[in-house]
């Protein structure tokens, strides 16, 4: 925990008399288009304490930002635009500087995301590298992230290949999330068209080679992906059949090794293609893993037993919204902000520590289209 506060800290001077030491700044990334009154990326304030929470702003105004990622020195910020630039191929990476009193973005330098539909980012531990999954183009591209917080220009571009058995989306590979390892040397990539997890390498100044794969059960849509906080096991949720797989994970040789597949649904609730899973997120605690089910709109539960590298379901909690596309843990772990694309709202829950389990905070926010939440702590 000392290490991910660390990364986590900020320059941000206090705005309130709220306690410093449990402050964060929440970042929503959103659609811009479609039904939604979004015009980019929103901020607001919250207290980890008192559960003080003040209603979203608008941040940065930019082109459906659907996903964000902060960086470690808590200086920039990085998006994706879900739209086609003039003048580029695919749509944009947007990197931001964030004012340390307003927590206002502005503007330091877009670029190319080279394959179409980028739909997620990440940023390695160091801080120094960029990964971007674009959807569409079915592929994986690399930024050096310089010292001025500006992207260069891609470094490398991987395009996957490969299908799988659902015949309506998975005709071609679609990169859907980008994740690093806990030592920054290995970059990830869920595809849910080619029903695997694609493993890369990084080496200096942005650039990465393919290192591998892993699959996973036949049309599962592997989407977004999470480490375990001891760096030992991973987990991707299937979008498209209700899942969660396991991964044992070897840091030396950079390779995944699947344990199981469990469902996300309640015993008793029988499969629809009309449900989906959007986000998984890990526990800092390492005891729960938590998964979002669309349509159903619900996030699921599990326990899992490191000691065996389990998962057990534990049971499923109503998200308070319709569409809950994405929601992320606040690193204490005690807070869990669900966002919903359909409902337009981001709803809160405490995390009971011992149990895992969601319970209604009674507070919730209006963010048009939220379908990302980020956090950046103030000192």
């Amino acid at each position: 925990m000392h290490m991910l506060r660390t990364l986590l800290l900020t320059g941000f001077a206090s705005l309130t008399t709220l306690s410093m030491a449990a402050e964060y700044f929440i970042y929503y990334g959103t659609y811009t288009n479609g039904k939604s009154d979004s015009k980019g990326i929103y901020v607001s304030r919250f207290n980890t304490e008192s559960g003080e929470w003040t209603a979203p702003q608008l941040a940065g105004e930019t082109g459906s930002p659907s996903f964000v990622a902060v960086h470690p020195t808590g200086k920039y910020l990085y998006s994706v635009g879900e739209v086609s630039q003039p003048g580029q191929k695919g749509g944009g990476v947007t990197a931001w500087s964030i004012d340390p009193a307003t927590g206002k973005l502005t503007q330091i330098n877009q670029v190319s995301s080279v394959g179409a539909g980028p739909c997620h980012i990440n940023l390695n531990p160091k801080g120094d590298l960029a990964m971007v999954a674009n959807y569409s183009g079915g592929s994986a591209v690399s930024y050096h992230v310089k010292p001025d917080g500006s992207l260069s220009e891609a470094v490398s571009f991987h395009q996957h290949e490969g299908s799988s058995v659902n015949e309506r989306r998975q005709k071609t590979p679609h990169a859907h999330s980008a994740n690093f390892s806990p030592d920054g040397k290995f970059a990830f990539i869920a595809d849910l068209g080619a029903d695997k997890v694609f493993i890369y390498k990084v080496g200096e100044e942005g650039a990465t080679t393919a290192h591998g794969s892993v699959a996973v059960p036949p049309g599962s849509g592997p989407r977004h992906f999470a480490f375990h906080p001891s760096g030992k096991y991973a987990f991707t949720n299937g979008e498209l059949l209700l899942t969660v797989t396991s991964f044992k994970y070897d840091a030396e040789q950079g390779s995944l090794a699947a344990l199981e597949t469990v469902s996300c649904l309640p015993e008793g609730v029988p499969f629809s293609d009309k449900y989906s899973t959007a986000e998984i997120v890990t526990h800092p605690n390492g005891k729960f893993v938590y998964c979002s089910v669309r349509q159903h709109d619900s996030i699921a539960r599990f326990r899992f037993d490191e000691s065996a590298g389990t998962l057990h379901y534990q049971g499923s909690t109503a998200s308070g919204g319709n569409i809950p596309r994405n929601f992320n843990l606040d690193p204490t772990g005690k807070w869990l902000f669900a966002a919903h694309q359909n409902s337009h709202n981001v709803v809160l829950f405490k995390v009971d520590q011992e149990t895992g389990d969601l319970k209604p905070a009674g507070k919730e926010q209006q963010v048009s289209a939220c379908v990302c939440v980020r956090f950046v702590a103030v000192p």
